[in-house]
């Protein structure tokens, strides 16, 4: 009897006990993000992407370790651990990425910022698995080392199979002791990578104390710079509260022949401003009326009591600076602009207000000659390119109205001049619909902002066709018979000049104007502040 009330006490412990360890397994389990990860050599790694929101599963509790890795999640994983935002842009190359797809905004962050490209000019692929040696060739680029040079010597004993794009990314992916090959000395460049190798790749460069507080940090401040067109103060406000402009430049003052200016002043917008931590830089136009403006430089009596008013209205509404916005300008009166430009400065500079003056691109033209670039950037603090109308209203040949390479041109041309600290970049919120006769010349051209852009590429159901060396795409449809084509401007194509006004190391950039834009642009800036701003040092 005794013997088999222990053999119940035995039988009762134990299996208590399996019962503990079934619970503890349990809960052990529950406590994973992913049901499936508990054997994978990542778990960990798995674990803290998860928790920095860098990566997700397959599904709510299923991770599938083992499982490749496709283009399109691959590229999300880059976007979140650069910090960057999905965008919604209408412009899309790719005719097997469907706006609705839940990857098409990180496709689209990435695409405009260089990180990935399509596998055609139309398709992306983006359920094609991702090999070993793109997820070099994404990684460097993302760390900003696609040019570094590497003195890796590669010793894979199947380094002859690493295609020649991808292997200077290997070699650098290798020396920066993110990628490695296997136990048995193989790199398998064109296996697909798993989803497990991606989490420790990932892992790494957050183990990197300097890369990790990079991408921690703020982006860097610059000045931004929108200007006021067309718009109620309202609807401004509201359209720079979903923007990154930090100064505001509304169009409150016009000076006339006299010295008169007229004043438009809204001390609510002011107001407004400074609660909201930006300043107000309001413009001052001549209304491209050359005979006035002729009148008012070349007397210095207008031009003191234009500048003297002007200096009034600085105290009185507490403003951060002006904007001298003079076109039109005669030749004859490059000496009285400079004069006024200098006098003006000393105004405001007594009162610790900014001056900065807005300057056509020089294109030996007499519509320029009125400047002289380098008095200008002396006195005024900022100089203001605008970088369009390469082809305006009343060009012969149709074609972009700010290309890459005219904008770099211009920025070139004025650095020999003006100081790069100096300097700020405008760019276009605006583009040019051209209306073609048959042999290709300009019958006219519309103005049309980039709703009206982006309406014209939905309803004609328009595939654009990138356009790497103007850095815009192209787009062509036809109506009632006549052929239209259009240069595009998107978040693509403002990130690459974006990105010339950074490499340039400019004072920052100009928006004209606030209200041209669509909404999908603000994201595509905001992405090129923070991913632009990285060193990766």
């Amino acid at each position: 009897m005794k013997y088999r009330k222990n053999r119940i006490i035995l039988a009762t412990f134990v299996l208590l006990l399996l019962l503990t360890m079934i619970m503890q397994s349990a809960s052990a389990q529950g406590s994973l993000p992913f049901d499936d990860i508990s054997r994978s050599y990542a778990k960990q790694e798995i674990i803290d992407l998860y928790q920095k929101k860098i990566i997700t599963g397959t599904s709510d509790r299923t991770f599938s370790p083992a499982q490749s890795i496709s283009r399109a999640e691959f590229v999300t994983v880059l976007d979140r651990l650069l910090g960057l935002e999905p965008v919604a842009s209408p412009v899309s190359p790719f005719t097997d990425v469907a706006k609705k797809a839940w990857y098409y905004g990180w496709i689209q962050a990435a695409v405009q910022l260089g990180l990935a490209d399509g596998v055609s000019a139309s398709a992306f692929a983006p359920a094609k698995p991702v090999t070993r040696q793109e997820a070099a060739v994404l990684l460097s680029r993302v760390l900003k080392k696609a040019d570094y040079a590497s003195s890796t010597i590669l010793n894979f004993a199947d380094g002859s199979l690493i295609a020649e794009w991808a292997l200077p990314s290997v070699m650098t992916v290798r020396e920066l002791g993110l990628m490695k090959g296997d136990d048995s000395g193989y790199f398998r460049p064109a296996d697909a990578i798993s989803r497990q190798e991606t989490a420790v790749m990932i892992h790494r460069v957050l183990q990197n104390m300097k890369w990790a507080a990079e991408l921690a940090a703020k982006p860097k401040e610059s000045i931004k710079l929108g200007w006021q067109y067309a718009q109620t103060t309202q609807q401004y406000e509201q359209n720079i509260l979903s923007s990154n402009v930090n100064t505001l430049s509304p169009r409150w003052y016009f000076v006339g022949a006299a010295g008169e200016v007229a004043n438009d002043t809204d001390s609510t917008l002011v107001a407004w401003a400074k609660k909201h931590n930006k300043k107000v830089w309001p413009m001052v136009g001549n209304r491209s009326d050359q005979a006035a403006t002729h009148q008012m430089l070349s007397s210095s009596g207008a031009r003191n009591t234009a500048i003297t008013k002007l200096a009034a209205f600085v105290q009185k509404y507490d403003l951060d600076g002006l904007n001298v916005d003079f076109e039109n300008v005669a030749p004859q009166d490059r000496t009285s602009l400079t004069a006024f430009i200098i006098e003006l400065s000393k105004k405001l500079h007594n009162m610790n207000a900014t001056l900065s003056i807005d300057v056509s691109p020089d294109r030996g033209t007499d519509w320029t000659d009125a400047f002289d670039y380098a008095s200008l950037g002396e006195y005024a603090d900022y100089v203001v390119l605008m970088g369009y109308d390469e082809h305006w209203g009343g060009s012969s040949v149709a074609g972009s109205n700010a290309s890459l390479d005219y904008d770099k041109a211009a920025i070139d041309k004025l650095l020999r001049l003006v100081p790069n600290e100096k300097v700020i970049l405008a760019l276009p919120f605006y583009n040019r619909d051209w209306d073609l006769k048959k042999d290709g010349s300009v019958e006219s051209s519309a103005f049309i902002s980039f709703s009206r852009q982006n309406a014209l590429i939905a309803n004609y159901s328009i595939r654009p066709v990138w356009n790497a060396k103007e850095g815009q795409y192209t787009a062509t449809y036809v109506k009632n018979g006549v052929t239209h084509k259009m240069w595009v401007e998107d978040g693509r194509s403002l990130t690459a000049k974006y990105k010339l006004a950074v490499d340039a190391r400019l004072a920052g950039l100009a928006y004209w104007y606030i209200g041209g834009e669509s909404a999908d642009i603000w994201s595509s800036m905001r992405n090129a502040d923070r991913f632009l701003g990285y060193s990766f040092e």
